[in-house]
């Protein structure tokens, strides 16, 4: 076992060898991914920092990780001793690496990237902020593979079709709808590279990724062929069959290559640019490509009356387990106080009882006190805190069913609160309330909304260093575009103006470091709401189903119209709940939702 020091020498070994001046380490794979398989982990392999996001540059004499403000806190722990520097992204025009690259390279050099795991976007925006110096982009090689002796395979778990029933759309169907646009723009193929733009598409599911129901493959969409480069040994018989009624053929995953480089000349393929990789892109040739956002993206992210007919009861069972989590939680205090790892544990099994249940839909974030602060903390069963009955606790977890995927934050007082504490709790719970009664007319964007979240904590001087709003999936990421709420007008899905149908999260927070961290999370439905002589008017229907700690609320600094709202939704949740618990249950549900005042 090579410790993070020792890899990075290997690695500049291999720079050394190739004559390159520097090597970006991406947390990427081939289809763009936000969770890698353990295949493709190479930055945090390279430098021992596990947060989803982030960027390393190393050169002979310096290495540095690029994060964005999620990540910070526990970027420093993790970082200790490495000999890598954080590097704090400020975030709005990310990333600032090139920027560093641009600066710190010299006329001529060459910078290493592995182009299998290359956005095109992003090849693209390196090669014209290094163009001015003449810096050389390589993308010929991946340097850890040659260093990483041990590293996992790429994953094949078991796949399985989605039914329906669930779906609410046959394979088929969506097919033709991506055949149409074939027709609308003229091309003879589609290139999916999207690992859930694939599950939805051809309503199939496996474990290729840890908390997401992905299979690492690519799919083509042609006029008259349709081929999902996946391996025919991972399908059973009944899929393949069902696959080739729909007009499906298996393929070799490492065959698309070959494939598209025996396209004939004067064929025309749709590729994403923020999906396809370098690699394929110079296989296939700009002459052969036309360059388009994924349709599926736009298509998967307007939820059916089917899909949303069933999210409702997974909303039902999340409840249901999150009640008996908290249950559970009191009836170990004070006696018996469990870790933050427990109650992760814990939760899953409760989860679990509920039926239809495939895992954590992201590892829990559950963070006691100090550790509520690190915005994506992950509890560690040997190194994690032991609940005391004080403080505030962070949970933030989520679930696959077969029903659909949730997403929920609660922050909980461990005992009395403070006074600071139920100020930034009710003013984060202000945020809430003001975009889950948002009215907007068609049109506005995530950036637009993000303000009225935030509003409550300006008025104090206060934020949050994350995004308000993120799109969920249906049995498929947690994490999901392309809509997004964000202060960043600039980063993707911000400026995309939301539509009926879609599923975005609403979450503000507030991070003390040191002391605690406080975040309150529903997913919410767009809906249409208003159609007059203004517009077509739209608003939100918040979904998710448990209650909010009325021992951290100051009622004092609610309007009227905010305690309403949380009376109606605590009313909505007591009677959406209680069919499903025992006597018991109900009554502990009806205390945590009788009226404010």
């Amino acid at each position: 076992m090579l410790t993070i020091p020792e890899r990075l020498a290997a690695l500049r070994h291999e720079m050394q060898q190739h004559g390159f001046a520097a090597c970006l380490i991406l947390s990427a794979d081939p289809h763009q991914s936000e969770y890698l398989p353990e295949h493709w982990q190479a930055r945090q392999w390279l430098s021992g920092f596990s947060g989803s996001a982030g960027t390393l540059v190393v050169t002979p004499t310096f290495a540095g990780l690029w994060t964005d403000a999620r990540y910070f806190l526990q970027a420093e722990q993790q970082l200790q001793a490495t000999g890598i520097q954080l590097q704090k992204l400020s975030v709005p025009h990310t990333p600032e690496y090139v920027d560093w690259l641009q600066q710190q390279l010299a006329e001529g050099d060459v910078l290493s990237v592995d182009g299998a795991s290359l956005s095109l976007a992003l090849a693209r925006l390196l090669r014209k902020k290094l163009s001015a110096k003449n810096i050389q982009l390589d993308t010929r090689f991946d340097l850890v593979d040659a260093i990483w002796h041990d590293r996992p395979r790429r994953p094949a778990t078991p796949i399985f079709g989605f039914p329906d029933q669930f779906a609410g759309q046959s394979r088929r169907d969506k097919l033709a709808q991506l055949r149409h646009q074939l027709h609308l723009h003229q091309a003879d193929y589609l290139l999916v590279n999207a690992l859930d733009d694939i599950a939805w598409t051809l309503n199939i599911r496996a474990s290729d990724v840890a908390c997401n129901p992905f299979c690492v493959s690519f799919l083509v969409v042609g006029k008259k062929e349709i081929r999902w480069w996946v391996g025919s040994e991972r399908l059973t018989d009944p899929l393949h069959a069902q696959l080739a009624a729909d007009g499906v053929a298996a393929g070799d995953y490492d065959q698309l290559g070959s494939w598209l480089a025996a396209l004939p000349e004067n064929v025309q393929v749709l590729v994403d640019p923020a999906t396809i990789s370098t690699r394929l892109y110079e296989i296939l040739g700009r002459s052969r490509s036309i360059e388009l956002s994924s349709p599926v993206a736009a298509m998967k992210a307007i939820k059916n009356r089917t899909e949303l007919s069933h999210l409702r009861q997974a909303m039902r069972k999340d409840g249901c387990a999150l009640l008996r989590l908290y249950r559970w939680l009191e009836g170990r205090m004070p006696a018996d106080p469990p870790t933050e790892a427990e109650i992760a544990l814990q939760l899953d099994t409760f989860r679990r009882e509920q039926g239809d249940y495939y895992g954590s839909s992201f590892d829990a974030i559950v963070g006691y006190g100090a550790n509520g602060a690190i915005i994506h903390y992950k509890p560690e069963e040997a190194s994690c805190a032991r609940l005391k009955p004080e403080g505030l606790l962070l949970l933030d977890s989520g679930g696959q069913y077969l029903q659909g995927t949730t997403d929920i934050t609660r922050t909980t007082a461990l005992g009395e609160p403070t006074l600071p504490q139920k100020l930034h709790y009710t003013l984060v719970l202000k945020g809430h309330i003001a975009l889950a009664t948002a009215l907007f007319p068609l049109g506005t964007g995530g950036a637009q909304l993000d303000t009225l979240a935030r509003q409550p904590l300006w008025a104090h001087g206060l934020n949050y260093g994350h995004g308000t709003g993120h799109g969920v999936g249906f049995f498929l990421g947690v994490h999901e575009g392309p809509q997004r709420i964000a202060a960043n007008a600039a980063a993707p899905g911000c400026q995309l103006p939301l539509q009926p149908g879609m599923l975005t999260s609403n979450e503000p927070g507030l991070y003390i470091e040191g002391a605690y961290g406080i975040r309150l999370e529903n997913l919410i439905l767009c809906v249409e709401r208003v159609n007059n002589a203004f517009g077509q008017f739209l608003s939100f229907e918040t979904l998710t189903l448990f209650p909010f700690d009325r021992k951290l609320i100051d009622v004092s600094l609610l309007t009227a119209a905010e305690m309403q709202w949380l009376d109606e939704y605590h009313q909505r949740v007591l009677e959406a709940l209680s069919p499903m618990l025992t006597e018991a249950e109900q009554h502990w549900l009806a205390e945590q939702c009788r009226p404010l005042v």
